[in-house]
């Protein structure tokens, strides 16, 4: 293959050279041949933000690569533009057509979209925004793959082939994903939440406001909505990668108890099996949890050099009795730290690839952990004591009223930003065995869903067939700790549905935390309701938050416009 290699205007003439001589070596080790004539070329490498204005490059295929991106990894910038190279199309006219992206729609005008989806959980929005997604892609006559980065890895995944022939690539992701693989297509960023419930008014907004993409490294400056969301986007990072520790070790800490609530303290009991749970569960995922939450804090925050340094930050934290607040801290300084050492540190091109395996996480580890030994875990420490002793010991009043709060955000937007908040905070609590928010939020959680199926039986004469057919669905969620089981009732009918959750909820959730009622499972829902400390109780909770919900909404809800 003939490769030409130039650059965009802004890169200066000695980083190009140095970045052609790079390339160049990567190429020869293909068995690719650098050409010096643009004519003689089967692709062009553009390295760069932009590509140029060049009437010489109209017929060729050409791959946009970040300059970054081309100094650390010049083998993958070749392989990839074997693939990932487009024909031509000068910037000015593919303005016209796709927001100054370039790119060029088929000459039939039909669109070729790939999308990737994720949410915290990896479980309901992740799916229910690709859903929406590629009907609505169906129904406007669009080439769609949805891909799905859900907690057991990426579903149906998108090949090479497929992201080449893109028009656009559509990203709706609340948690930092890995991107690398669009490096110079057109893409869209926005949340799953959007893309469910304005999936047509999102994709107007993808195609005026899209951007090529060159790599994680540029991907907040090139997103300025995308800045402003971080700190959300990277605590939900976090938090999508403890969970799977928090449920698993959680599971086993409760099966442990059901030998006796101190079997684990008695290797003789069960042949140790107890005991053996328990340091699973405790000694070992629960010891993670908080080290694992901070490293892909920070990893959200500067990529894979932050990894180590936030894992580091975070098992101080942890180590040191500091809890979720000395995890949220170190993970988002250990971030913020590599990041700032990345920008500042400036090496020549034969020595960029020590930054991420050497410099970076030796620097910002150090830095990071004298900040948490000396400055941060023990005042942070003290609070999270005092915290957790507090909501252990709280009177009835007080507890109702944490009940309530929770209820009510847990049932505000239904897997959005504000239930998302109540859901951390309860999840985070359990590393300092502090068990009864966690029951509230799931308690409330299951509230709106199966509230709404509940109505749907009481007043069925005022729902469509096709509303009834939720309502069945929506109670399968809510039994399962789904919340997002209700969205399609609160889009139909946001204002009465919201609040008709939001009194059954706080309900749940205030009669969960008045009874003392504890949960060390962050998921799961009716499966895990044998583990509750007290499960029939907690059924009740359950049945009387969503039984005010389906009854308030059936008296409250309009009838049919046809009846």
């Amino acid at each position: 293959m003939n490769i030409f290699i130039t650059q965009s205007a802004e890169v200066g003439a000695a980083k190009a050279y140095l970045l052609q001589q790079v390339l160049a070596v990567a190429a020869r080790k293909e068995n690719h041949q650098v050409v010096e004539h643009l004519k003689e070329a089967d692709i062009v490498i553009v390295v760069g933000n932009m590509l140029p204005v060049n009437p010489q490059l109209m017929g060729k295929k050409v791959y946009l690569i970040g300059v970054e991106q081309a100094f650390d990894l010049p083998e993958s910038t070749i392989t990839d533009s074997l693939f990932m190279a487009k024909e031509y199309v000068s910037p000015a006219q593919s303005a016209v057509n796709f927001g100054g992206v370039s790119n060029q729609l088929s000459a039939t005008g039909v669109k070729n979209i790939v999308a990737v989806t994720a949410c915290p959980t990896g479980v309901a929005h992740t799916f229910m925004s690709a859903e929406a997604i590629e009907t609505y892609a169906k129904k406007q006559g669009w080439n769609i793959k949805v891909e799905t980065r859900g907690q057991v890895g990426a579903g149906n995944p998108i090949t090479p082939e497929e992201v080449a022939t893109a028009d656009l690539v559509f990203v709706a992701a609340d948690i930092d994903v890995d991107l690398n693989k669009f490096k110079g297509k057109p893409m869209y960023r926005t949340s799953t939440g959007l893309a469910l419930k304005k999936t047509a008014q999102e994709f107007e907004k993808a195609f005026a406001e899209a951007q090529v993409y060159t790599g994680d490294a540029n991907a907040e400056k090139q997103d300025t909505k995308a800045e402003k969301k971080g700190i959300y986007k990277h605590l939900m990072t976090g938090v999508s990668h403890m969970l799977p520790l928090v449920v698993a070790g959680g599971l086993l800490i409760a099966i442990s108890f059901m030998f006796g609530i101190e079997a684990f303290k008695d290797a003789s009991i069960a042949g140790g099996l107890p005991k053996a749970l328990m340091d699973i569960g405790g000694g070992a995922a629960f010891h993670l949890m908080i080290a694992v939450f901070a490293g892909y804090v920070a990893f959200s925050i500067a990529d894979r050099p932050g990894l180590a340094v936030g894992l580091t930050g975070g098992m101080l934290a942890s180590s040191a009795g500091a809890g979720i607040l000395g995890g949220i801290i170190s993970g988002f300084l250990a971030g913020y730290v590599v990041k700032f050492l990345n920008d500042i540190i400036k090496l020549p091109a034969s020595m960029q690839s020590l930054k991420p395996i050497l410099i970076l996480p030796l620097f910002g580890t150090a830095i990071v952990g004298l900040a948490m030994v000396y400055l941060i875990n023990p005042p942070v420490a003290q609070i999270m004591e005092a915290l957790s002793t507090w909501l252990k010991q709280m009177g009835d009043v007080n507890a109702v009223v944490l009940g309530i709060i929770i209820g009510t955000m847990m049932c505000v937007d239904m897997g959005g930003p504000v239930n998302k908040a109540a859901y951390a905070f309860s999840v985070g609590m359990i590393a300092s065995n502090v068990l009864t928010p966690m029951a509230a939020a799931m308690a409330a959680g299951m509230v709106p869903p199966i509230g709404m199926a509940i109505a749907t039986w009481l007043a069925r004469n005022k729902f469509s067939v096709s509303e009834r057919d939720a309502g069945k669905s929506s109670f399968v969620l809510g039994l399962c700790f789904i919340s997002e089981g209700a969205l399609p009732f609160v889009a139909a009918d946001p204002v009465r549905v919201i609040i008709s959750s939001i009194i059954g909820g706080a309900t749940a959730g205030a009669i969960s935390m008045a009874l003392a009622i504890e949960l060390n499972a962050p998921h799961g829902g009716l499966f895990v309701i044998p583990l509750v400390s007290q499960p029939l109780i907690y059924l009740a909770a359950i049945g009387v938050g969503s039984l005010i919900t389906g009854v308030l909404y059936a008296l409250i809800k309009p009838k049919l416009a046809t009846e």
